[in-house]
């Protein structure tokens, strides 16, 4: 998925400037009569200028690929001079390598001067450069660096703000899809049923990956020199919306598929606020009429959501599909809310820097399910320590380049032992596999990952080398094309960027005339070699300190966010506490801090159990649940009901226990009790809400409900992908069994999980 044209921008501007670059050392080849070797060195050099710089400020991108020249001419001077006294060559390359991985630690612009150093000297290696074309190959660096600036930085540049509306639109209309299929699923006839299912289950699992997406990237714009307080209230915009859409796709699937189907007279007013809001998130609807679609999205079932079953039908048919329809009704109301928000209406403008203003503390929304923003944290006291400690252990960037260091020196020496003149393959593999990597697992995934795409990219670059030969026109497009699908496809999976650069060097190999099957058998072995020699040094060398002082701070936040949200319940129940909560939710906020900046050095992905786990992913859901938290606390300080502790203490107890669940997860632990939605907990809770007489009341109990509601969604959805609750399908499955299963499953504390 690429909502916001990211990797198409990427991937296209690359091709472009290695056909600038390509062009321009041409012209220069052509008055000199240089060799090929000069052209080859200025369109890699303008692939790495696109491909390591990452910076989402365009004037902090334009300065470092600028910075990029004198790295990248120092490294290939040095690696052609060196490279007649291969001891000192391959001792100077374990140096290039282990300082490139050390100045990570300074960020963006640290990696991508890294990389330009690194690979300017490899490809020395690589082309076996002669010390008599050291200048045009100077001049070839320049050039081929050069020439991504322009495009990049200047004829191509890109708003950070335009890429977000872009994927922000794409969002909308992922939201868009899901509502359609959901009010699909509620319209089916009985046997068309499972495919309507599986198609809400496919749309909710496209709407949770476009959001982290969306998340992603603002997380990379958030450390730029201008941070932009309106992409905080964007990202929570964000969850709200797709916590809300997929409340709906729970619970209009809870009341397709329970004992009695749902009657006539409720689907109708149902199905006509699903497609008031399908109509609404749209592509091309106008901000007028979005806003009268969710207005008539509400009165659609405004007669459900405000129903309140009397007490002489609560034992029947009627108050179980009742509740069932009014759950629904609600979720229809929520996603009508979440979808107000001005960063999400078609045709907004990118978030204002300055948010909006807080309404008074103990003012409550009008409708179920409405909010109010949360507060500004309070300013720590002036003379408060610095709540963060520095990390036992060596610093994650020093730890990187003593293993880098290993793993290179290592897979220099195998890799003179399998072949004398390719041996450079297994270092930039050991180089690749390793670096950026945080624990084995990882390590592990990306050195099978760059074999089996090497293997497919040798059989895949054979067939093309043997078609095209040495005729250089026709290998140079079909290398453009293979660059532009490695980076196109680099952030999607390592195999395949390493099967098209394989197929990109096989065509290298044709024009320089070195090709052949046995070169790029050795290319394999190589690649081999270099991603076991990664792996070994990944597992053995150093042990790391810095996920451990993240978790430390992870076990500190989820503890404050427990003291939070319980004293906030203990409150709203009428009983005394010894803090008020919203100084618990300070003490949260702070604890939220440091967990921030502990998992900076850790932006890399945990062990993927199912591809969309990450620190950066916790750190969001945590930020969501904060955000929930407080809101809770302050709703505690206006919302006052002693008689719902029945059906609330329960529903917060779930909550907590499966947010401690996700904490043990995260530290690769079993939570000691499993996670599981609390969803029907909080339904009965809800229901208890929902038949309070008191207008009023009733808005501030649902908001509360609304906020544990989002908590836990958030927390299992979180879990789920980490492999710590069944998938949606297998949920859907088992919600598909007979009458009396369905019966026993709804009994339980334990229904099916949400994304």
């Amino acid at each position: 998925m690429d909502p916001g044209l990211v990797r198409l921008r990427l991937g296209g501007i690359a091709a472009a400037s290695m056909i600038l670059a390509v062009l321009v050392m041409s012209g220069v080849r052509a008055l000199t009569g240089e060799p090929v070797t000069a052209v080859l060195m200025a369109g890699v050099l303008s692939m790495i200028g696109n491909l390591a710089v990452n910076e989402p400020d365009i004037r902090r991108l334009r300065v470092t690929t600028a910075l990029m020249v004198p790295p990248a001419l120092a490294s290939v001077t040095a690696g052609t001079l060196l490279a007649p006294d291969r001891i000192v060559a391959d001792v100077v390359f374990v140096a290039v390598m282990v300082t490139a991985v050390y100045i990570r630690r300074y960020g963006p612009r640290g990696n991508a001067l890294g990389m330009a150093a690194m690979m300017g000297y490899f490809f020395t290696q690589f082309l076996k450069a002669a010390v008599g074309q050291i200048p045009f190959l100077l001049v070839a660096a320049a050039v081929g660096i050069g020439s991504a600036l322009l495009l990049r930085g200047w004829v191509f540049a890109e708003n950070p703000g335009r890429t977000v509306e872009r994927m922000t639109r794409a969002f909308r209309a992922h939201v868009h899809r899901l509502v359609e299929a959901t009010a699909d699923l509620l319209a089916a006839a009985p046997d068309e049923r499972d495919d309507a299912l599986r198609d809400v289950a496919r749309r909710r699992t496209r709407l949770n990956e476009t959001a982290l997406l969306v998340a992603d990237r603002l997380e990379q714009q958030r450390e730029d020199d201008h941070p932009d307080a309106g992409r905080d209230l964007l990202e929570l915009d964000l969850l709200d919306a797709e916590l809300a859409a997929e409340r709906l796709s729970v619970a209009t699937r809870r009341l397709v598929l329970g004992d009695h189907p749902p009657p006539g007279d409720v689907v109708r007013p149902l199905l006509a606020g699903m497609r008031s809001l399908g109509a609404a998130t749209a592509t091309g609807a106008s901000p007028g009429a979005v806003a009268l679609l969710r207005d008539t999205a509400r009165r659609s079932v405004g007669a459900i959501v405000t129903g309140t079953p009397g007490p002489d039908d609560r034992a029947g048919r009627a108050v179980e599909l009742g509740d069932r329809a009014q759950r629904v009704g609600f979720a229809i109301t929520r996603l009508a809310d979440a979808l107000g928000a001005p960063d999400l209406q078609p045709d907004a403008p990118y978030p204002a820097a300055d948010p909006p203003p807080a309404p008074a503390a103990d003012s409550l929304p009008d409708l179920p399910g409405a909010g109010t923003p949360p507060p500004d944290p309070a300013p720590a006291p002036a003379d408060a320590p610095d709540p963060e400690p520095a990390p036992a252990g060596l610093d994650l960037s020093t730890r990187q380049a003593v293993q880098v260091g290993v793993a290179t020196s290592l897979a220099i020496v195998v890799g003179e032992l399998v072949s004398p003149s390719r041996w450079y393959w297994a270092v930039i593999a050991a180089f690749v596999v390793f670096a950026g990597t945080t624990s084995r697992g990882d390590v592990l995934s990306r050195g099978s990952q760059r074999v089996v795409g090497t293997i497919g990219g040798v059989v895949a670059g054979m067939g093309l080398a043997l078609v095209v030969g040495d005729r250089a026109v026709p290998a140079l497009i079909i290398m453009f094309g293979c660059v532009f699908f490695a980076l196109y496809l680099v952030r999607v999976s390592q195999a395949l960027m390493a099967f098209w650069i394989t197929a990109v060097l096989a065509l290298l190999y044709g024009l320089i005339g070195q090709f052949s099957v046995e070169t790029l058998v050795v290319r394999v072995e190589e690649t081999a070699v270099g991603a076991a020699m990664g792996i070994l040094a990944g597992y053995l060398i150093l042990p790391k300190g810095t996920r451990e002082a993240f978790g430390e701070a992870l076990d500190t936040m989820v503890e404050a966010v427990d003291h939070t949200v319980t004293g906030a319940v203990e409150r709203i129940l009428g009983r005394g506490t010894p803090e008020a909560p919203l100084e618990l939710a300070r003490d949260m906020d702070d604890a939220l801090g440091v967990l921030r900046a502990r998992a900076k050095p850790l932006d890399n992905p945990l062990p993927r159990r199912r591809g969309r786990s990450s620190y950066q992913r916790a750190l969001r859901v945590l930020t969501g649940v904060d955000h929930y938290a407080r809101r809770l606390a302050r709703l505690s300080d206006t919302v006052g009901s002693p008689g719902w502790a029945p059906t609330l203490q329960p529903a917060a107890d779930r909550v907590l226990a499966n947010l401690d669940g996700l904490r043990l997860l995260l530290h690769h632990r079993e939570p000691e009790r499993p996670i599981a939605s609390a969803e029907d907990l909080v339904d009965t809770a809800e229901a208890h809400a929902a038949r309070t007489g008191d207008h009023r009341r009733r808005a501030g109990e649902l908001t509360v409900i609304r906020m544990l509601r989002r908590i836990d969604q958030a927390v299992v959805g979180f879990a789920q992908d980490l492999g710590g609750v069944p998938t949606p399908e297998s949920d859907e499955r088992n919600s598909r069994r007979t009458g009396a299963e369905l019966r026993d499953v709804r009994g339980t504390t334990e229904p099916g999980p949400v994304s």
